[in-house]
């Protein structure tokens, strides 16, 4: 089975590696001293909990999206949120009828964004539990352990490709991926998103890491109570949650190393594009559609406005 992965940062990084590791067929579509580095000396994933894993460069491919002319079985889409638009047109150009694209963002939802304008292909939601960083060209850093991936099609979508989504869990399974073929991907997403939105959100608001958002610090008070609006925003979509939401929240915060901070505070700190809209606005005109109130992702979203973040 083709996989191509957009993306090579934390996340597309890490799967790519993973899956090279165990054989699998993967082309990496990245740009600029990252791609450079990995078609020069390979991909490098340091890890705090297990052996590195370096995969040299005659194991896989590298290229640009613009150069990729292969159709895939599997298009893994690891960008920003922000970067959707380049995703549509390279799934236009390469998918097939056959193959699976499956969006790894933070982003609730971006599948179905992403389905509107491909229509006659098959775009599922997916979503990951990872803490991942590019560290240098050619170079990802993964802290702890956790590495799960869930993805799946959304009631009502066109399931025929099923059997073949049941490959692809197989596949990352024995690459080492705790991977999920969701029966319930809205779900599964939403309770993820119930976390990274309001670690994001609060950690930019408050600025803030992860420790300040642990019992005792001064924005974990911040940090529950957007998770509450999240919960609340998937009572009113009948999404009903596999865990709950605040304690499952504090659970992998109260897990996390004391000084992590999210992509979204790292790209607005480098004074560039961010997954603003994606993480904050999104919950806002999600509360409007499904009428109900979310006062503090209002604030922070008027917030972001008067500060101008992309």
């Amino acid at each position: 089975m083709k996989f191509a992965i957009l993306g090579a940062g934390g996340t597309g990084g890490c799967l790519a590696g993973y899956l090279i590791q165990s054989g699998a067929d993967v082309t990496v579509l990245a740009r600029g001293a990252h791609l450079a580095a990995m078609q020069t000396d390979g991909l490098t994933i340091h890890r705090d909990v297990a052996d590195d894993i370096h995969v040299a460069p005659s194991e896989f491919r590298a290229c640009t999206a613009d150069a990729y002319n292969d159709t895939p079985d599997v298009l893994l889409v690891c960008v920003k949120y922000y970067s959707i638009a380049d995703a549509v047109a390279l799934a236009r150009r390469v998918a097939g009828p056959d193959t699976l694209i499956i969006p790894i963002l933070n982003v609730f939802g971006t599948g179905e964004v992403m389905q509107k304008d491909l229509p006659g292909l098959t775009c599922l939601d997916g979503c990951i539990y990872i803490w991942a960083l590019r560290e240098a060209p050619g170079v990802i850093q993964q802290s702890g352990k956790i590495l799960r991936v869930f993805f799946g099609f959304r009631p009502g979508q066109d399931d025929r490709l099923a059997l073949k989504a049941q490959e692809v869990e197989k596949i990352l399974r024995a690459a080492g991926i705790s991977a999920h073929f969701s029966d319930d991907i809205r779900r599964d997403a939403l309770q993820k998103f119930a976390f990274v939105s309001p670690m994001g959100a609060c950690g930019l608001y408050e600025n803030a890491v992860s420790g300040d958002m642990q019992p005792g610090g001064r924005a974990r008070e911040t940090f529950v109570e957007l998770v509450k609006e999240v919960k609340a925003l998937g009572s009113a979509m009948g999404v009903q949650f596999s865990r709950e939401p605040v304690a499952e929240g504090c659970k992998i915060m109260d897990a996390s190393a004391l000084n992590l901070t999210t992509s979204m505070q790292r790209d607005v700190a480098a004074g560039g594009k961010s997954e603003f809209a994606g993480l904050v606005d999104r919950v806002v005109t999600l509360a409007e559609k499904y009428n109900i109130d979310v006062p503090l992702y209002k604030k922070i979203s008027a917030w972001g406005r008067e500060k101008e973040i992309q």
